[in-house]
């Protein structure tokens, strides 16, 4: 019997945080920028924490290869402090 090799899902996944109209932010993952981001903005499909907290704009975002670490790159962020998240956007703001 042959063992297959997994298989790795490669492609394009984001982290991002947006800021809503009143200030919060919510840190999420995609693998379709654009399309997610719309989403929020719309409230279809979006995520519920975002319904009627428009419009939003995007702070950050970081691109990565596999979808794992873009998975653990967003639990991490989202233990992150107020404080810890805006350095982070600052950091991005300034390297753009």
């Amino acid at each position: 019997m042959q063992l297959r090799k997994p298989i790795k899902r490669e492609d394009r996944f984001f982290v991002y945080i947006v800021q809503c109209a009143h200030g919060t932010y919510y840190t999420g993952y995609t693998n379709n920028l654009e399309r997610r981001l719309e989403q929020h903005d719309s409230g279809k499909g979006g995520a519920k924490y975002l319904k009627g907290k428009g419009p939003i704009s995007l702070v950050y975002a970081k691109k990565y290869r596999y979808y794992k670490s873009a998975l653990n790159a967003e639990r991490e962020i989202k233990t992150y402090t107020r404080k810890e998240k805006e350095e982070l956007i600052r950091v991005y703001e300034k390297d753009k």
